[in-house]
């Protein structure tokens, strides 16, 4: 457990230093690598697209089975 702990502290620390020396792209300086902002964010637009599928498959179900009832 301490050996994942400290693997993972000097992980981040070599990214924070990167992104202080320019080589990993930060560009709003909010110590999160660009590449992760980009993921993060394609990521949350397929959550809300599953989201809206699911609340629409859903709701047809609901409404056929008081139709059948």
């Amino acid at each position: 457990m301490l050996t994942i702990i400290l693997v993972l502290a000097v992980a981040a620390t070599v990214v924070f230093f990167l992104m202080k020396k320019g080589k990993i792209a930060d560009a709003n300086n909010n110590n999160i690598p660009d590449a992760v902002e980009k993921v993060a964010a394609e990521v949350k637009e397929e959550v809300k697209e599953t989201v809206a599928k699911v609340k629409k498959t859903t709701a047809k179900k609901k409404t056929t089975k008081k139709k059948d009832a």
